[in-house]
């Protein structure tokens, strides 16, 4: 559509400017009525987090989001974007998109001074109102509010000229929403200059009396471990932030396969990969398992990212079966499970120390509690009885990663219940999944009921040169 084009014209269109924050209150009341999902890429947070951030956009406040890494504070900060109008007016050349009616910067106000009503106006978008900042240590007062630059008063602009102000962050993000990532991380002297940009919305530069009325939505995240524990967000700033969002991770495990489903890449190109419903669960309780376990940092957190990528990697390690032994659809298995070993380092951050080997051995015990719980959730391990008395003859199985599908129903031809798997995928709930996937499928509850019986002591398991060798 035609925008008007100089000051005169946006005057006769009768727009009218609205404060960042009264401009998102607005967008955010209109999304409620009209029924529209205000975030809809965020899952598990509906009754929980979304309402706090609803308050607070309502309140017209400053927001603090509050989390242990992995649950997804930075993707809602950024998507506060689409609470921002389309676009907004704001006078041609600005380095603090000046707002035409109300100009802030002695560039803006001279130019609409100088040309009046044929002052022109440009059109920025809401995705160009929305600036992000990761606070590290070594990040300045000049980097967020402002610095002299030397090459403008080499040129022969005296100091106390205010031509001579380079505007940092801050002051460029005008009319918009400012996000500080991490925020403890910020030099406490640093902090204290943001006191006040959240009070009195204006800035100073080297002591100049400069005052900017800045229009911002501030917005900020944190660990809570740096909130409470040390201390490291300064109070009197602390006391300046309107509302402070919890968030946190899935409050259920089919919560978290929801998450992964939507965000781990599994629709590879050259094969098919079916994820049975059980792995899907493994996956993720190895999450839980380990938000649970005594040797890992809890006030660290463990990142969904770590649910993900494990899930990536399974798939990426069954893809790569696959394609060595040329199945056109495969399913991960147990065996795959190994491979999730380089996905979860350093996803977890240990309580003990992390001497050479300890972190694996970590991770090794989490798969198993995982395995354990899924498995007791589908089968009575007393039911396998058969299947034990079978390795108690002093026989053994060997199952790996690199075995084809169709070499498992051999395998398993003359032990009891193994030898019909497909009797067990109605009760798995994998009753469902493609017809082509059934021997892909069948090997995959083999392997899982093998681990199974392993994690419940019923057998043993050796690995050597890559197989696993079940026995009594």
């Amino acid at each position: 559509m035609d925008r008007p084009g100089n000051l005169g014209d946006l005057r006769a269109s009768g727009y009218k400017p609205c404060g960042v924050k009264s401009e998102m209150r607005r967008n955010l009341i209109g999304k409620i009525r009209e029924g529209r999902p205000l975030f809809p890429t965020i899952l598990g947070y509906d009754e929980t987090v979304i309402p706090q951030v609803v308050n607070g956009i309502l309140a017209r406040h400053d927001m603090l989001f509050l989390g242990l890494r992995g649950q997804a504070k930075t993707r809602m900060l950024r998507l506060l974007v689409n609470f921002l109008d389309e676009v907004i007016p704001i006078v041609e050349g600005s380095e603090i998109n000046d707002d035409p009616f109300a100009p802030l910067s002695h560039f803006a106000r001279e130019r609409v001074a100088r040309e009046g009503e044929a002052t022109p106006i440009a059109w920025i978008s809401r995705e160009r109102r929305y600036q992000e900042k990761l606070a590290t240590p070594d990040v300045t007062i000049a980097d967020l509010i402002g610095e002299v630059d030397m090459i403008k008063h080499a040129q022969g602009r005296y100091l106390s000229n205010v031509e001579i102000m380079h505007f940092g962050l801050v002051p460029r993000a005008n009319r918009g929403i400012f996000c500080l990532n991490e925020l403890p991380d910020l030099a406490p002297k640093i902090q204290v200059g943001l006191f006040n940009v959240l009070e009195e919305r204006d800035i100073q530069i080297r002591g100049f009396p400069i005052r900017l009325e800045l229009d911002l939505c501030l917005v900020f995240s944190a660990n809570p471990e740096d909130y409470t524990n040390r201390g490291r967000i300064v109070t009197p700033l602390k006391d300046r932030i309107g509302s402070v969002i919890r968030t946190h991770y899935p409050l259920s495990r089919d919560m978290g396969i929801q998450i992964t489903d939507a965000n781990a890449w599994t629709n590879r190109d050259h094969t098919r990969v079916f994820v049975p419903r059980f792995m899907k669960e493994i996956v993720e309780e190895i999450a839980r398992q380990a938000r649970r376990s005594p040797a890992v940092n809890q006030q660290s957190g463990v990142s969904a990212r770590m649910s993900i990528a494990n899930m990536e990697t399974l798939v990426s390690n069954t893809e790569q079966r696959a394609l060595l032994t040329g199945e056109t659809i495969s399913c991960p298995r147990m065996s795959d499970l190994a491979n999730l070993k380089a996905s979860s380092r350093g996803k977890i951050e240990l309580t003990m120390s992390e001497e050479d080997g300890s972190e694996d051995r970590v991770i090794e015990q989490i798969f198993g509690e995982a395995v354990k719980k899924v498995f007791h959730e589908y089968f009575d391990v007393k039911k396998f009885k058969p299947v034990v008395e079978w390795f108690e003859a002093g026989k053994a199985l060997e199952v790996s990663d690199r075995i084809p599908s169709t070499a498992y129903a051999a395998m398993v031809e003359k032990i009891p219940l193994l030898k019909e798997p497909a009797q067990h995928l109605e009760r798995l709930g994998e009753s469902g999944g493609p017809p082509e996937a059934g021997p892909a499928l069948e090997a995959s509850v083999i392997e899982f009921i093998l681990e199974g019986l392993h994690v419940e002591n019923r057998l043993t398991k050796h690995q050597k040169s890559g197989v696993n060798v079940f026995r009594r």
